[in-house]
């Protein structure tokens, strides 16, 4: 979605950022609303389902608030079924709101949890009650412009993760995010396109290359000797630029691009890199991130 219009004073329109800030509970929704204060969002959490019109029409009339981010989770039960009807009442003020989910896998959530002692909103046994969320969250995430996986983020890559998100200023710009990671430990959660490497020279059975990561000339050069390997990344260089124009039409601001290989630390690490460089060079705005490449193996 693009930055919301609405405002108009004296016929020119007043541009704002509206972000919806939700997801599982564990997740890190308090954090991220901590960065966007940071960021200077004047921010809300929990705003009850009754107000919102009263608060979209005081966001419409005031010059001061520029940038809002709302909180809205699984404790205001009844946004969650109302959620179409509120995205167009806010729409019909001129409100282009961005929806911003925040996951994270089972583990993390309980071990959160845990180290907190805080209680589920959901109240049950904390499983069940993860169980019972997701299910009910289903059709928001369906809705949702980002999710962000924070299964292993610190709060320091949140911030970033969420200040590449914020960068998005024209509505025909779309923020590329290139990820590498390994298959040992599950798929990338917010990944919209997947690349399996693991056809290409393995350097982790290389004695002097194994505690090394992709992004060491070494080894990317082991990698380069294949022929296939070279061909490879030109070709596949070739068909994301092929695609993102289409991705553009349809609307998407956001791209990420998901490269694994066994470990997340010798092939995908390099390949995303590599990938990252030239989609640059290209003139993309990209962020690069390396999920797994800290892991010993």
């Amino acid at each position: 979605m693009s930055p919301s219009t609405g405002g108009r004073r004296g016929g020119r329109t007043r541009r704002a950022k509206f972000f919806i800030v939700t997801g599982v509970s564990g997740a890190g929704k308090s954090q991220a609303l901590k960065a966007f204060e940071d960021f200077g969002f004047f921010c809300v959490d929990n705003l009850p389902v009754s107000l919102l019109d009263q608060f979209a029409d005081h966001v419409c009339r005031s010059r001061a608030l520029k940038q809002v981010a709302l909180g809205m989770d699984i404790r205001e039960g009844r946004w969650l079924d109302s959620l179409p009807k509120v995205l167009e009442s806010l729409k019909g003020k001129g409100i282009e709101p961005r929806i911003l989910f925040l996951d994270a896998s089972d583990a993390a959530v309980i071990q959160r949890f845990s180290e907190t002692r805080h209680r589920h909103p959901l109240g049950k046994k904390l499983s069940d009650a993860i169980h019972e969320e997701r299910r009910r969250l289903v059709p928001v995430k369906a809705l949702a412009d980002k999710v962000i996986d924070t299964s292993v983020m610190t709060l320091g890559e949140l911030k970033e993760k969420l200040s590449e998100t914020l960068q998005l200023t024209r509505p025909k710009e779309m923020t590329l995010s290139v990820v590498s990671f390994g298959y040992k430990y599950g798929l990338p959660m917010d990944a919209d396109i997947v690349m399996d490497v693991r056809f290409l020279p393995n350097p982790n059975y290389e004695p002097r290359l194994k505690r090394l990561t992709g992004l060491y000339p070494r080894v990317g050069k082991f990698i380069l000797n294949d022929p296939n390997a070279r061909k490879f990344l030109d070709d596949y260089l070739q068909f994301i630029l092929k695609l993102l124009p289409y991705y553009v039409r349809e609307g998407k601001s956001y791209l990420t691009i998901a490269v694994g290989c066994t470990g997340g630390r010798h092939r995908s690490v390099f390949v995303t890199h590599h990938l990252a460089g030239m989609l640059q060079r290209s003139g993309h705005l990209v962020q690069e991130f390396h999920r797994d490449s800290h892991r010993a193996g």
